[in-house]
């Protein structure tokens, strides 16, 4: 008998209920004893011993089907002999039932190699051989009709079997397939979740640590000239309601739109806007020069947003670390956008402009973009310069 680990293979009978095996071999076991008795009537007379050993194959060739998912050719072999024994002691009318249905069984649990069904086919062959020859010698005569009758039956019963095994397979790839369809849309749903949350994260990040930064100088501002300059503190305190009130509204949809999941923020300002943002840092004291060098034209939107959000970083932490006039320039190249913060540092400036959220969030963006960010730390200047690539469209 075959091992139950060779044999045994997973289809789509694994959410079979268990009772359903026993259940088809009790049947198999009525019907042979069925046919047993319709057979030759003489059987019935020969003894309590003779009709009890008849009783005894046709249960060994019926019964074992119960067990046929973990062992089917084995159970194949049994049955099979146990049929063609009983075809010597009595005269069943009628096809064995127990090897047909184990036929059906054994191509149905194939793992479809060419090996496993060579094997499988080659001891069916030899099976309906003994069964047959069991047959002639029963009824003493050739057992030509039963040869071709037991291999039409058990052809058909294996095509059954062979053609159920393909269609559970091809449900089991189909189910397989949409359920991995299924778990790469989600996780592509995650991913754009993430990132979602990660841009939403860098906007808040820079336009928080922005207007923190330019509300904390025009405060410093004001309380220096609160006395000497009346006018100038009013025009500070006028800066950062401005600031104040901007920010708390990108903040209000930042948030909004991390709670109901959907993309609800109104994309930054483009370069046209780098006046106003410089224009807010000389407000508050601190010289910022705007040069623009090349063929001025229209940007990709995302090159204009990732452009803005990098520069107002980046003047935002020139002016928190710097120590001198900050000047920008934006080079309009061929094939990329160039733009580059230069200011002035003092002390351990540089080494802290180095650190921080800021400059991850800028070289994120960069990255997205396709492009770089290049930080150039120096004993008395700190430059970041990004590049961020351009279509031949754009050019």
């Amino acid at each position: 008998m075959a091992s139950p680990v060779s044999e045994q293979r997973p289809t789509r009978l694994d959410q079979t209920p268990a009772w359903t095996f026993p259940v088809v071999a009790l049947v198999c076991f009525a019907g042979t004893i069925g046919m047993l008795r319709a057979g030759d009537s003489d059987f019935w007379s020969e003894g309590a011993g003779t009709v009890a050993l008849g009783v005894v194959l046709a249960a060994i060739a019926s019964l074992p089907i119960a067990y046929v998912r973990r062992w089917p050719l084995g159970v194949f072999v049994l049955t099979t002999v146990a049929q063609s024994t009983l075809q010597l002691v009595g005269t069943p009318n009628g096809p064995p039932l127990g090897p047909t249905v184990a036929v059906f069984f054994v191509a149905l649990l194939s793992d479809g190699s060419r090996e496993r069904t060579r094997l499988s086919l080659g001891v069916i062959a030899a099976m309906l051989l003994l069964h047959a020859g069991a047959n002639g010698v029963g009824e003493n005569h050739f057992p030509g009709a039963e040869l071709l009758f037991g291999g039409l039956l058990w052809g058909v019963a294996w095509l059954a079997g062979d053609r159920a095994r393909l269609r559970g397979e091809r449900i089991a790839a189909l189910e397989e397939r949409a359920l991995r369809a299924e778990r790469e849309a989600e996780r592509e749903r995650n991913l754009a979740a993430a990132e979602e949350r990660t841009r939403i994260a860098r906007d808040l990040h820079d336009s928080a640590g922005h207007a923190i930064n330019v509300i904390l100088v025009h405060a410093g501002a004001g309380r220096m000239q609160a006395d000497r300059d009346p006018e100038r503190v009013r025009e500070a305190f006028g800066t950062i309601e401005e600031v104040a009130r901007e920010t708390v509204g990108e903040i209000d949809q930042m948030v909004g739109a991390l709670r109901e999941g959907d993309d609800g923020v109104e994309p930054p300002p483009g370069l046209a806007a780098l006046e106003t943002l410089a224009a807010r840092h000389r407000a508050a004291g601190t010289e910022v020069t705007i040069e623009r060098r090349g063929t001025q034209r229209a940007l990709p939107a995302a090159v204009e947003r990732g452009a803005f959000r990098i520069a107002q970083e980046a003047l935002t932490n020139a002016a928190r670390h710097g120590a001198g006039p900050i000047r920008l320039e934006l080079a309009y190249e061929p094939r990329e956008l160039v733009l580059t913060v230069t200011n002035p540092v003092a002390g351990d400036g540089g080494r802290r402009l180095e650190g921080g959220h800021g400059l991850v969030g800028m070289r994120e963006r960069a990255l997205q973009l396709g492009g770089e960010l290049e930080l150039e730390p120096g004993a008395n200047a700190f430059r970041i310069r990004a590049r961020l690539p351009l279509s031949e469209e754009d050019s």
